[in-house]
């Protein structure tokens, strides 16, 4: 068969791709786009739900009709005038490798790889690659001799910048530091060492003393920051220090804290919103549903509630444990269960409050590694005025199959917002849950 010369580059999608980012089509400049047959079948059976997957399903649908309306999907068609062409795809016979017969027909995956192995046929090998978030697909495709990738749209390079934790300098004068705890603010003037980042927290000391401090970048000013309590709770080192000074400040409207399972991340978010609850209309404590097995919720028995119940129980257990802070008489405990009976305090899943807008909220998303770009944007444009976002999670529990350490929707918030005005960005590593936990986390 004679291979044609095709301009450019030329991706097959695949679904976890478009079920990841529906935009993904767009997103690949002027190259060639060709989605097959069997991925537009896979997207048939998500398109019904509530979930993510299931938006962004109707979404490619809908986008794909609309370009069905200018020409057939069975010929290339422009997707817009500055970007390249997109097709629907089918395998061919005859093909010289057919991944049906060397790994079986009974898996979509194949066919999909079969439908790229027909274009690299036609077009030749140098030309045509498949991309897919599935790592096994790419193993198998690559196996066989096809050019395979992760979808990199979205995929943080560099991770130092989220890996960082707070900056400590030391050998300081101590008249900087005398200065800094006389008046609460200073002029910068240096002192950071070029390393300035707005919001960013930073431990400055000596041989004898210390001083916690947040730079203010409107301002240019160091200002101390000081230990507090959050109804009830208090910070147990110098993180959570800085964790509950970027939630209880008004100036900062968005903040990511990241940490490992027993550093305090939900709880001192949840403390600092109970503190502030004056301020807020109502507190949303809310977190993605990701079965650990990835097995659909509506499986499981019981109603709505039901099912949600054991995937928010975390949430339900911090609540507990600021409870418990308190004896059942004490007017902050009643005021706990007013609220959670007005509705003012509200946990519940993600996919509950999918489409609402929130003004004068204080929105906490807990488990932010498992939402994908796209989603953590969608959240941040739906705040209103007054409202304050938090995300919590850590990078390094993903118990989605798609998603790793540098294309999850915390990491990238991190990458895009550091050193805004609006954001702050805090790094908890010391685990203060138990011994125990702490063994786990360092040592298994």
């Amino acid at each position: 068969m004679t291979k044609k010369r095709a301009k450019g580059k030329l991706f097959v999608l695949d679904t976890s791709v478009l079920l990841f980012d529906h935009n993904s089509i767009q997103n690949f400049e002027e190259n060639d786009v060709a989605i097959p047959i069997t991925v537009l079948e896979e997207l048939d059976n998500f398109k019904i739900g509530n979930d993510t997957k299931n938006f962004e399903a109707r979404a490619v649908i809908r986008f794909l009709d609309k370009l069905s309306g200018v020409g057939g999907l069975d010929n290339w068609i422009k997707i817009t005038p500055k970007k390249g062409r997109v097709k629907i795809v089918m395998a061919t016979d005859g093909l010289e490798k057919d991944a049906t017969k060397i790994y079986g027909s009974d898996k979509n995956d194949h066919k999909i790889i079969n439908s790229a192995l027909s274009l690299q046929q036609e077009f030749g090998e140098k030309n045509v690659t498949l991309v897919t978030k599935d790592i096994n697909l790419r193993i198998k495709a690559k196996a066989i001799g096809l050019n395979a990738e992760d979808y990199l749209t979205g995929k943080v390079k560099d991770m130092d910048t989220v890996s960082e934790g707070a900056s400590s300098f030391n050998q300081l004068d101590s008249e900087i530091i005398h200065e800094l705890y006389a008046k609460g603010r200073i002029q910068e003037n240096g002192i950071l060492n070029g390393s300035k980042v707005a919001n960013g927290y930073y431990v400055l000391n000596n041989c004898s003393e210390s001083v916690l401090a947040r730079y203010d970048a409107v301002d240019d000013m160091l200002e101390r920051v000081e230990k507090a309590y959050a109804y009830g709770v208090k910070p147990k080192n110098a993180e959570q220090t800085f964790a509950l000074d970027a939630l209880m400040n008004d100036e900062i409207k968005l903040v990511a804290v990241q940490g490992v399972a027993g550093t305090g991340k939900t709880l001192l978010a949840l403390a600092a919103a109970l503190e502030q609850k004056n301020k807020y209309d109502q507190i949303i404590l809310a977190r993605p549903i990701i079965p650990l097995s990835n097995r659909e919720i509506g499986f499981l028995p019981g109603g709505a509630e039901e099912k949600i119940s054991p995937y928010m129980q975390p949430l339900f257990d911090n609540l507990k444990f600021i409870k418990s802070q308190f004896k059942g008489t004490e007017k902050r405990a009643k005021v706990l269960e007013e609220l959670e009976e007005s509705g003012k305090l509200t946990i519940t899943a993600l996919a509950f409050i999918r489409g609402r807008s929130f003004a004068n909220v204080m929105f906490i998303v807990d488990e932010a590694q498992n939402l994908t770009p796209h989603e953590v944007k969608t959240i941040i444009t739906r705040a209103g005025e007054g409202t304050k976002i938090v995300f919590t999670g850590d990078i390094a529990q993903i118990d989605t199959p798609y998603m790793d350490e540098q294309s999850n929707g915390l990491t990238y918030l991190i990458d895009k917002l550091k050193g805004h005005p609006l954001f702050a960005h805090i790094k908890l590593e010391k685990g203060e849950r138990s011994e125990l936990a702490n063994l786990a986390n360092e040592m298994l």
